[in-house]
């Protein structure tokens, strides 16, 4: 059977039937089709059976979040539970108030805001430009998170400086409404901004990126650009390239409208993805049966 835990992110291939297990304290199994001999099946079965796969991850990693996040009575998961999860959706864009280092080996950002601020708490995750980032101090006007050597490296907030921009936005809650899409808060790596073109008072703009995210990233489908979901209008492959438009309200609550023609911007792919490529690797390149 194939079997993808969404525990451990593992993937194992069998002989008989497909199903998703969770964790032990959540035996929820979702089977959905028997008896996969891929030899014998046509690429429109498996198509199909990829389909049902893809719903199912979706659906049921879902009610694992809800679970994951908690029921609000403050009752902790194990040690790999999801700490947070974001939709996308920015709620203010705050302001840069200092970038220091920290005993000559560490980082710590301030940001002013008001929104993010209403109910914080000591060691609450807030997306900054996409970046799932812990909150280590805070007041009524602003608050501090800790940053690592390898964030800087791999994200845009290197360049950040006093009165810069970022897109800000709590994490999910199990009663929020899902307006944009699933966001982890990992960054993937980033994009350079190659052209910004004005079309009545929307908005093209295209991001070229490394070919290892590009692979991701499709037509019409979810991409996170600096912690804002949008959807993908059209990837050009042969020059490492995607676009997506911003309609003029949109412009107005995030800081890629502010952005130039050169800077970077912070990606975060669909995780569903890489589910499905993982899914799809065991079929071409099954384990041998050990029987």
């Amino acid at each position: 059977m194939a079997c993808i835990s969404l525990q451990t992110h593992s993937f194992v291939q069998a002989n008989h039937a497909s199903i998703i297990v969770f964790p032990a304290s959540q035996t929820r199994v979702f089977q959905r089709y028997s008896t996969l001999k891929t030899a014998s099946q046509t690429p429109q079965n498996r198509l199909s059976m990829h389909n049902v796969w893809f719903r199912g991850c979706r659906q049921l990693r879902y009610q694992h979040l809800k679970t994951q996040i908690g029921s609000g009575q403050g009752r902790r998961a194990h040690k790999t539970e999801i700490r947070a999860m974001f939709t996308g959706i920015v709620e203010e864009i705050g302001k840069v108030r200092e970038l220091r280092t920290v005993d000559e080996v560490g980082f710590e950002l301030t940001i002013e805001a008001n929104a993010v601020l209403v109910d914080v708490k000591m060691g609450d995750s807030i997306a900054v430009n996409g970046i799932c980032l812990t909150v280590t101090a805070f007041d009524s006007h602003a608050f501090t998170v800790g940053l690592s050597p390898e964030t800087l490296r791999k994200t845009s907030l290197g360049e950040a400086i006093p009165g810069y921009g970022v897109n800000l936005e709590r994490a999910l809650q199990p009663n929020s409404r899902m307006g944009g899409h699933f966001v982890q808060g990992h960054v993937d790596g980033t994009g350079e901004i190659v052209s910004m073109e004005a079309e009545g008072d929307s908005l093209w703009i295209k991001v070229r990126t490394d070919p290892s995210l590009l692979r991701y990233i499709v037509p019409k489908g979810f991409i996170t650009v600096d912690g804002t979901s949008l959807t993908v209008v059209d990837v050009f492959d042969d020059d490492n390239c995607f676009n997506f438009m911003l309609v003029a309200y949109t412009q107005q609550k995030i800081v890629i409208a502010g952005k130039k023609v050169g800077n970077k911007v912070n990606l975060e792919v669909d995780i569903l993805g890489k589910y499905v490529e993982r899914l799809l690797s065991g079929y071409r390149n099954p384990v041998a049966s050990t029987g």
